[in-house]
């Protein structure tokens, strides 16, 4: 049977980074296996539906690459790919349960359901409907319907005896139906739950194989007594790890940035698609770096981990750094372009002086990025006369004199004024020679001197970093930095 896969997410929200998580799974398990993905839209909540979630999941597969075979805005055989859609089939379906003794009509209101669950929280019996209705008369049912009441359906779960599954990754999952819910299936509004949807939509779409994550674990069960209610197989169920803080708590934004739309910002998607592949699946113990096209064919759901997963955000940015480092000048300097218009470093309708000016310093700039969003901080010390001096108080190291910083500054000063006429090797030991004239680390001489430059204390090599300045711009930062350290003596 040809594999096929599903992601279905709710549009209640921005898309997640564990939905993609899902999604990238199941996409690559349907491409080493030669199958179809598909994107199905689980919106029958409509009390909880978030105006431009749609578009957002649109948007996130459009950004990462992930390319479905089947969705609601493809042709496709098994469609529509949006639930609410197809409500009469779920109708359907759910009376054909209540007909089959599988399913009953529940006329009990909130108010009688409320008052269950305070009897049950007073009592310390355990929670859940008191199937009041699963055993009214013909007569009984027949007073409702004449009352108008509008009723749901809910499953008539087996009393005793046992339901189990075998999960890819978990094993055989046994549980005993006495703990079983009636759960719902048709809402009083006509409208699914996810439980009836998602089995009925799964069969008729042929889904072979359902990779979600293991928080669905305890509905399964709900799900495959649904199947051998309908007469149906079931899926194979791969119930993935969650994804975990590095406090060991589920990923949420207590951790930082969880939703794709922050990621996108400042990210580049195939680095956050390597970087999310390698959460809780690996291919080997040295391998790291895969491209999308890479991974669809050794991806291998059995390499899929147990244990959760943890987002660690340092590893991510790492991944980013390095896939910034092999893109393209043309490609980062697109990505950055507004984050610099932002800052106010280069104008709303950039001139083709600052284009080229941005071309200059972006070897220097990339090397070192690993957010595209932190672009000008690294780099706005290359923009106007004098840098701000964030860490100007770092200027004069521990244990010595201002006085003495500036005669470092003065002297270096002084054979920079051959910045461009001197091989930069041959300056770079004139320079380090201050340290014996003046009896001072190399640190008190080189450290100063890129603050006085630059403004921080960490930034691209300082003699690159000159040259696009130029000599005149840099010596004149130079004496700006001079004098207001005799300002404060």
């Amino acid at each position: 049977m040809k594999v096929r896969v599903r992601y279905a997410p709710s549009p209640t929200g921005y898309q997640h980074i564990g939905g993609v998580r899902t999604a990238l799974f199941n996409y690559l398990f349907a491409k080493a296996n030669n199958g179809d993905f598909i994107l199905r839209i689980e919106d029958t909540d409509q009390t909880r539906y978030f105006d431009g979630a749609l578009d957002d999941i649109y948007q996130t597969f459009k950004w990462l690459g992930i390319e479905y075979d089947e969705g609601p805005d493809k042709n496709g055989p098994f469609g529509p790919y949006i639930q609410s859609e197809r409500i009469a089939l779920y109708k359907e379906y759910a009376e054909k349960l209540v007909e089959t003794g599988h399913a009953y009509y529940c006329y009990c209101d909130s108010g009688r359901l409320e008052r269950i669950k305070k009897i049950q929280e007073a009592n310390k019996l355990p929670p859940g409907y008191d199937r009041h209705c699963r055993t009214l008369s013909a007569e009984e049912i027949e007073e409702k319907k004449q009352s108008g009441i509008q009723p749901v359906i809910r499953f008539k779960a087996p009393l005793d005896g046992k339901t189990s599954f075998e999960d890819t990754i978990l094993g055989r999952i046994e549980v005993d139906n006495n703990t079983l819910q009636d759960f719902v299936l048709l809402k009083s509004d006509g409208f699914p739950t996810y439980h009836l949807a998602n089995i009925i939509d799964d069969h008729f779409m042929e889904i072979t194989h359902v990779l979600r994550a293991q928080e669905w674990i305890p509905s399964t069960p709900n799900h495959v007594l649904l199947y051998k209610a309908f007469g149906w197989d079931h899926p194979q169920f791969c119930h993935m790890p969650m994804v975990m803080g590095e406090d060991g708590k589920k990923l949420s934004k207590r951790h930082g940035a969880t939703q794709v739309i922050e990621f996108r910002k400042a990210y580049l998607p195939e680095a956050l698609l390597n970087f999310i592949a390698l959460l809780g699946w690996s291919y080997n113990d040295k391998d790291e770096f895969f491209s999308l096209q890479e991974l669809a064919k050794i991806f291998d759901i059995k390499r899929i981990n147990s244990s959760p997963a943890i987002f660690d955000y340092k590893k991510l940015n790492y991944f980013n750094g390095s896939y910034i480092r092999k893109s393209s000048q043309e490609k980062i300097i697109g990505l950055i372009l507004p984050y610099y218009i932002e800052a106010g470093l280069i104008s709303k309708n950039p001139t083709k002086e600052e284009l080229d000016y941005l071309h200059t310093i972006m070897p220097l700039v990339q090397e070192r990025l690993e957010l595209l969003t932190d672009a000008p901080l690294y780099s706005d010390f290359f923009f106007g006369d004098y840098p701000p001096y964030k860490t100007w108080e770092m200027i004069v190291p521990k244990n010595t004199e201002k006085s003495k910083i500036i005669e470092v500054l003065s002297m270096a000063k002084e054979m920079l004024e051959a910045l461009g006429e001197k091989d930069d090797k041959e300056l770079e030991a004139e320079i380090y020679s201050i340290t014996e004239k003046l009896g001072v680390k190399a640190g008190a001489v080189f450290m100063p001197l890129r603050i006085a430059i630059t403004g921080v204390n960490k930034s691209p090599e300082l003699f690159p970093v000159m040259h696009i300045l130029g000599k005149e711009r840099s010596l004149k930062r130079i004496e700006n930095a001079i004098n207001k350290l005799k300002s404060e003596l």
